[in-house]
């Protein structure tokens, strides 16, 4: 009984504002976040939430549910008190002995006039539904409120597809049929659920490629966390200096070693290559191959700064000059520079920027 009460309790929460509170942070912080109740794991006592602000889900048993606005109690108490308060008109006195007639004329206005009200479990499914509000295809996008702002997104893409010059026009090979593709919009929130960017993805189809003949090999360049356990250890115990930082558009410096045609973007045809289609000569988001094409990129330009690559950890490089000593982890986009001297760490970063979109 006590484990249904529980769960009763949860779905009534799933979808309220709540504040979790804090375990560890600066005494100065706030004691709590805001997230979202988005359901309960089976297996231990709690809740996960959402964190708008980080972007991260989690569970917790510390919290405050605000259910002023989503309790299904606090509806079914309203609901019943109007119903009430209907159902017993109020009277004056009677000092006539004349009947009293029935006004049917009142009854048939009053229930015509009544606003209904949806069932508190749409609640949440509005919610989901009004935060979803994303558009779906390229149509949609072009009939958007913010239509400026996604051809502004999608114009950067492009921008971005030919300085990297991914594709050629080529006339369509016999018996080849091109891949298709699909535009993704997604807008940005802050933690106050304010939009701040507009992002436009291009992605390929890749449930449409043929193994052994659009694709051969497929994996993700991904240290294994035991070994960056290992690593951190090292530089905490010799307190070396520890940076971040991640490559932005990964998967377009990555060269296509198949032949692989895709139809032109809708929207972007270009005037006399309107039956043309585009020779991809680098991989997009969406290609089965895609990651392993950007870590042999990859792993070519770092070795040619005189990185040695860990024998039991691929994606682990080394290099030693002198005294000094700088580590170099890859987890598919995201980088750690692990070193006892900042100014070749500082060189370093330098000319990662040299050969790749770097952000700190």
């Amino acid at each position: 009984m006590a484990q249904q009460a529980y769960i009763l309790q949860v779905l009534e929460s799933v979808g309220s504002p709540t504040y979790v509170k804090r375990l560890v942070g600066d005494k100065l912080d706030s004691r709590s976040s805001l997230c979202r109740c988005i359901g309960y794991p089976k297996e231990i006592m709690g809740y996960y939430f959402y964190d708008p602000s980080k972007q991260k889900i989690f569970v917790s048993q510390n919290v405050e549910f605000l259910e002023k606005g989503f309790s299904a109690d606090t509806r079914r108490e309203e609901l019943l008190l109007e119903e009430s308060s209907e159902a017993t008109p109020q009277t004056d006195a009677v000092t006539s002995s004349a009947p009293i007639v029935p006004n049917n004329d009142i009854s048939v206005l009053r229930r015509l006039t009544r606003v209904s009200q949806q069932p508190e479990t749409y609640g949440f499914l509005g919610l989901i539904n009004q935060l979803d509000n994303d558009p779906k295809t390229y149509g949609e996008a072009m009939s958007d409120i913010d239509l400026e702002k996604w051809i502004e997104a999608i114009k950067f893409k492009m921008d971005s597809m030919s300085s990297n010059k991914v594709w050629t026009f080529v006339d369509p090979p016999k018996g080849v049929k091109p891949i298709g593709f699909k535009w993704v919009y997604k807008r940005k929130l802050a933690a106050d659920e304010e939009v701040t960017t507009f992002k436009a993805k291009l992605i390929e189809k890749g449930y449409t490629q043929r193994p052994r003949v659009d694709f051969e090999e497929t994996y993700s360049p991904v240290a294994m966390a035991k070994s960056i356990q290992i690593v951190l250890a090292i530089a905490a115990w010799y307190d070396y200096e520890i940076w971040q930082m991640d490559v932005k558009t990964i998967f377009l410096k990555g060269l296509v070693e198949e032949e692989i045609y895709m139809d032109q973007l809708e929207g972007f045809t270009f005037v006399g290559k309107e039956q043309k289609v585009c020779h991809l000569q680098r991989s997009i988001f969406g290609f089965k191959q895609a990651s392993r094409s950007w870590n042999i990129h990859f792993d070519e330009v770092i070795r040619g700064y005189d990185f040695i690559k860990n024998d039991f950890d691929p994606y682990i490089y080394k290099k030693v000059s002198g005294s000094s000593i700088t580590l170099l982890v890859l987890y598919m986009n995201d980088i750690l520079l692990i070193g006892n001297d900042v100014k070749i760490l500082g060189d370093t970063n330098a000319w990662l920027s040299t050969q790749f979109s770097m952000k700190d």
